[in-house]
């Protein structure tokens, strides 16, 4: 028998960036999984919090909820629904500075973001963990790719994604199928190079631009967006698109200077 037939008979094991290996004694076990945080910015969501917190899949470890001031009973549901939750006060106003406050309160190997309104599925988290785990750096769920789709998206959103989209393609040369969407996950080791000092909701977009310049290995996952459960959202479409075609501009290859907003590290 050659050397080659004996290692593969042996027990092995899948490390997190898709490598197998042999484990060469019966009492070898696998590496430790990585462990997730997810982290979940919120303002008045209270009565969105109940559904999207029983829809947390197990293999999440950690929540982080980012409240941004809210006047109504978020932070008190979101610990009777899971009074594990480890809730932070925002850094400044606006979604970009919530996520940042969140991403730097995270002590997972990978780390999920996504809304508090209800929009997204909790349920797909294990499927972009399933590409961190395989190799991947950073992932993304996109609307319009096979098994993806929205329930929510107007007319102006679906127009002013197409040309953003067309943009950041164009400028980095991706070929990714959508922009302005913000169910995300990545290793928290890139979490510099992510390098992030938007406020608002730019800052989906200024994660992707700086995931496409630092060469990070990107996947997108297919996601259904779903109605906003309750409440107003916070999004204005187009004075948000217009700071997102801001960012895509200053940040494109050739115009970028590095900017670390304090506190950022």
């Amino acid at each position: 028998m050659n050397h080659t037939h004996q290692l593969s008979e042996l027990p092995t094991s899948s490390h997190a960036n898709g490598a197998v290996h042999p484990m060469r004694r019966a009492g070898d076990r696998p590496p430790p999984r990585a462990t997730v945080s997810l982290v979940v910015p919120a303002r008045n969501e209270a009565r969105n919090i109940p559904w999207v917190f029983e829809q947390i899949p197990d293999c999440v470890d950690e929540v982080v909820l980012v409240d941004g001031a809210s006047i109504d009973a978020t932070v008190h549901m979101a610990t009777r629904c899971l009074p594990t939750v480890r809730h932070v006060e925002q850094r400044g106003p606006g979604k970009g500075n919530a996520l940042r406050t969140g991403f730097l309160s995270a002590t997972g190997d990978h780390i999920v973001m996504m809304d508090a309104d209800g929009s997204m599925f909790p349920g797909e988290i294990p499927h972009y963990l399933h590409f961190l785990d395989n190799g991947f750096d950073f992932v993304k769920g996109s609307r319009f790719i096979a098994g993806g789709g929205s329930l929510d998206i107007t007319r102006i959103r679906m127009l002013g994604n197409q040309v953003l989209l067309a943009a950041v393609n164009h400028l980095y040369d991706a070929k990714l199928t959508d922009l302005c969407y913000g169910f995300c996950a990545f290793r928290r080791d890139f979490l510099d190079d992510l390098d992030l000092h938007s406020s608002g909701f730019e800052i989906e977009t200024e994660m992707i631009a700086h995931a496409l310049r630092s060469g990070l290995r990107i996947a997108e996952v297919p996601s259904l967006e779903l109605p906003r459960r309750s409440g107003r959202s916070n999004l204005h479409a187009v004075s948000d698109g217009r700071r997102v075609l801001r960012t895509l501009l200053s940040e494109r290859p050739g115009k970028y200077t590095p900017t670390t907003a304090p506190g950022n590290r």
